[in-house]
């Protein structure tokens, strides 16, 4: 496997199209492979991973600006390799219970939707997550049916086989293996991988972690720029796309390269790919901080959550918090802000490693002059930054343009009390801040309780595929149990956060939206914390733990997660 630059040349043709072809023809074999031999293949995928992930690991975090001993490569052990076993190990769960492994309880709200409550699924995992819950909302009017591939191969149907092309994502390494698996065991589609050069030192890993899928010629990887991506797509033994990435690199795939011929595509319907096409896209992803009486430990926490909510991975996810939502009335409002831009001026500076944060970050200075920088800049760094006093109004700059590097706007809604603010929050949320992949909101128990049925009908009415309730909504994405993806409802033309689904363990066949919830002030300190001090030793640990949980290594993973 080598690197590929240009694909006019016929000699690099020459070499990715024997690829293709060799996965392609392996389509209709892997529909009638059985459950017994994909749960080995997924079983050792895990034991590749584990056996790639220290490598693995260390190469992320010199790419990155991270020391290897430090906490920081605990990001990478619980974003990478933890990831990817968890999210492998269930699925090798739901193929053993045929495809339709049971949720905890279904329950059906008074408009006959029906919700999954689908985490924790036993005691060690309540144990070990923090008193975490998390819901899957199955679409209105549609059965919590499961394992739709299943069922039908159950029943005899065997359709013909697709081989889909996976664009993968540069920042957080697990997203192109687990999108990967998503395609191969929930969709049943072949996959080619075609790595993002930001992060395609990561491909040697993969290859080796996966190397039962490779070797049956199921799945391949192709490295190279955008023009090997646009060749891919286009090629006829292609059948279907799966893209990471933004809705500016989807219409260019999709509807053409320039605006101009993007505009006049979308106007006739005539987009140049005719070709099934999910994707999971950005999001200008909001936090509502809905007003409360909090003790100054919820105060300190909170801002901790928040802040690690924008610098996780120096910022580079598609969820990283970007909109701060606040009642102005809120008497609290400017004690938390004030320990929320404690904690940023603490934090150390990250390499700002993906490309253009530099100058997305200057043309948020420049539209707002009253832009703070907490934390130290330099060369390759873009510092933690807040804007105070962002106007919400409909077009704001900070709420239509994804900023994917460390800058938080802060949005004050007129309001004081909790009704008010969720009357007013979730309808500027829904139709103001661009994106529906997801949000968090942020409420005490009592202000919970108190206001039940306000909270409840705005959480159902938040049009966000993921969303976070005390909780940063990426853990949805860790847990693997959660959908993960765009609010339904989006199109090709108007493709925002994106369509389609992954993760998804369950296999729930019409998810909508996934919840997660916690409470206000969780212990030990969550994994997603910037400041969580034993975040390395966790990570690794967490790692082996998630291949093959079990009582006696429990112990030593809570021991290091109460060290943080």
């Amino acid at each position: 496997m080598s690197t590929i630059t240009d694909v006019t040349n016929p000699v690099v043709r020459a070499a990715i199209d024997p690829v293709v072809a060799r996965v392609a023809a392996r389509r209709d074999a892997w529909v009638r492979v059985g459950l017994p031999d994909r749960v080995a293949l997924l079983r050792r995928a895990i034991d590749g991973v584990l056996a790639v992930s220290d490598e693995w690991v260390r190469t992320a975090c010199l790419a990155k600006g991270a020391e290897p001993r430090s906490a920081l490569a605990g990001e990478e052990w619980i974003s990478g390799p933890m990831t990817t076993v968890r999210n492998l190990r269930l699925l090798a769960e739901a193929l053993e219970a045929g495809g339709a492994p049971k949720p905890m309880r279904l329950r059906t709200r008074a408009d006959g939707q029906v919700i999954a409550d689908v985490f924790p699924h036993n005691l060690r995992e309540r144990l070990m997550y923090s008193h975490m819950t998390v819901e899957v909302w199955i679409e209105p009017g549609m059965p919590p049916a499961q394992g739709r591939i299943y069922r039908e191969k159950a029943a005899g149907l065997f359709p013909p086989g697709r081989t889909c092309l996976v664009l993968g994502a540069g920042n957080v390494a697990s997203i192109a293996p687990l999108d990967v698996v998503y395609k191969l065991f929930v969709e049943d589609e072949v996959v080619v991988l075609k790595m993002n050069p930001v992060n395609d030192y990561l491909a040697p890993f993969f290859e080796r972690a996966f190397a039962g899928l490779v070797e049956q010629d199921v799945f391949a990887i192709v490295r190279g720029g955008a023009d090997v991506g646009q060749y891919l797509c286009a090629h006829p033994s292609i059948d279907s796309i799966h893209l990471t990435g933004s809705d500016r690199t989807h219409d260019a795939i999709v509807w053409g390269d320039t605006v101009e011929e993007q505009e006049r595509r979308k106007a006739a319907g005539t987009p140049r790919i005719d070709k099934r096409i999910t994707s999971e896209l950005g999001c200008v992803t909001p936090v509502l901080v809905v007003p409360g009486s909090w003790s100054d430990g919820s105060i300190a926490f909170q801002a901790r959550n928040v802040a690690s909510m924008v610098a996780h991975n120096a910022s580079f996810n598609c969820n990283a918090a970007k909109v701060l939502l606040l009642a102005r009335g809120w008497n609290q409002r400017e004690a938390f802000l004030e320990k929320l831009h404690d904690v940023f001026a603490r934090l150390p500076a990250r390499r700002a490693y993906y490309p253009g944060a530099e100058q997305r970050y200057h043309a948020y200075r420049q539209h707002y002059p009253q832009a703070r920088a907490l934390g130290p800049g330099g060369p390759h760094v873009v510092p933690w930054t807040v804007v105070p006093n962002v106007p919400a109004n409909a077009g704001e700059y900070a709420l239509t343009r994804e900023a994917f590097c460390g800058v938080l706007a802060e949005v004050c809604l007129d309001v004081a009390t909790a009704d008010d603010f969720l009357r007013e929050a979730v309808p500027f949320v829904n139709e103001h801040v661009w994106g529906t992949r997801g949000c968090m909101v942020i409420a005490d128990g009592a202000t919970q309780r108190r206001h039940r049925a306000a909270f409840e009908n705005a959480i159902a009415s938040l049009r966000y595929g993921g969303i976070g309730i005390n909780v940063w909504a990426g853990a949805n994405f860790a847990l693997g149990v959660a959908s993960w993806g765009a609010y339904p409802g989006n199109t090709l033309d108007r493709v925002r956060s994106g369509i389609g689904v992954v993760h998804n363990t369950m296999l729930f066949d019409h998810p909508k939206k996934s919840v997660v919830r916690g409470p206000l002030r969780l212990w030990p300190t969550p994994v997603w914390f910037a400041d969580h001090s034993n975040l390395a030793d966790l990570g690794r640990r967490a790692t082996f733990f998630e291949a093959y949980p079990s009582w006696l290594r429990l112990p030593a993973v809570a021991w290091a997660g109460m060290k943080g």
